[in-house]
């Protein structure tokens, strides 16, 4: 296939956009230095950063995905009105950003069911997706996809297949796919976007990954999606990467690198990223994918070996 040749496939594939809506202190990584009970004290910064975005997605003619936790939308309903309101896609990102492996069954299934009814009360809109606080379902929580169909949810986005010191099932589809369970029940998988290199797959969707590789390792390996597999990827960010001016925290060295590092070069690498690749909501994408069935029982099974 000839460079022009991709460079039409490449065109031709929508990808997700989607945002993980939270405030810098509810991060996973910096949780060792910010007790929960501090949250109510400290300064959000989440609508104004939320609301840059918004106006970011606005001038590129883009409609995302907005995977809010329910923790800000109790406190900033004007916000969530605000996603919807401009065209976007509200869903679900839980309500505490506990993880869940750190959840009993009971605890997961509340407050998940809170975060919904909260959401949909608050936009008037049906909300259809979730993921899980810092991708957290993995092998020993993945008892938490059945709930998410009890709950009413048609799709999920919180399997990294890949592993990860706190997420991920390795041998979990790349693309995505359908989850069918025992009693034949189905859930859609969209996770976030990995590539293979040398055998290890390595997480290429967003994030601090978008930060702390350099922007080309992320082109390339997103347009390799698009071109060689003609499948879409699944972008993430959360608003705190676009504001480098964002209260400093005391953490270890490990914490630091990753929820700091290219702060200042989130924006400007997602300007270019619009501008180079085509993006829809999450759900919008879905509706245009040919969904491969998977057992979750075969799932479990591949990251167990």
């Amino acid at each position: 296939m000839s460079e022009v040749d991709n460079d039409k496939v490449n065109c031709a594939v929508v990808n997700a956009m989607t945002v993980d809506v939270e405030d810098y202190f509810h991060v996973a990584a910096l949780s060792d230095s910010i007790d929960r009970s501090e949250w109510n004290s400290l300064k959000s910064r989440v609508v104004g950063n939320t609301e840059k975005l918004l106006k970011i997605f606005d001038e590129a003619n883009v409609s995302s995905t907005f995977f809010v936790l329910g923790w800000v939308a109790k406190r900033f309903p004007q916000l969530v009105r605000a996603i919807v309101d401009e065209g976007h896609e509200l869903a679900c990102h839980g309500y505490s950003h506990k993880l869940i492996y750190e959840q009993n069954i009971g605890e997961f299934r509340q407050e998940t069911i809170e975060a919904k009814k909260l959401l949909e009360d608050v936009s008037g809109s049906r909300v259809l997706g979730y993921r899980a606080a810092s991708y957290s379902i993995t092998v020993r929580s993945s008892w938490a996809l059945e709930i998410l169909l009890e709950a009413g949810f048609e799709y999920d986005s919180s399997i990294v297949p890949a592993y990860h010191d706190i997420y991920g099932i390795p041998g979990a589809p790349q693309y995505p796919y359908k989850i069918r369970f025992s009693d034949a029940r189905q859930l859609i998988e969209f996770p976030p976007s990995t590539i293979s290199i040398m055998g290890r797959r390595i997480p290429i969707g967003g994030g601090g990954y978008f930060r702390l590789f350099p922007y080309y390792v992320t082109r390339w390996g997103l347009r390799r999606i698009n071109r060689f597999q003609s499948m879409p990827f699944a972008f993430y960010l959360h608003p705190w990467e676009v504001d480098p001016a964002q209260p400093r925290v005391a953490a270890n060295w490990k914490s630091t690198f990753r929820h700091y590092h290219n702060l200042d070069q989130c924006e400007p690498r997602l300007l270019r990223l619009l501008q180079e690749f085509k993006f829809d909501t999450m759900f919008s994408v879905l509706e245009n994918v040919t969904l491969e069935l998977t057992d979750l029982s075969e799932i479990v099974g591949k990251a167990a070996v």
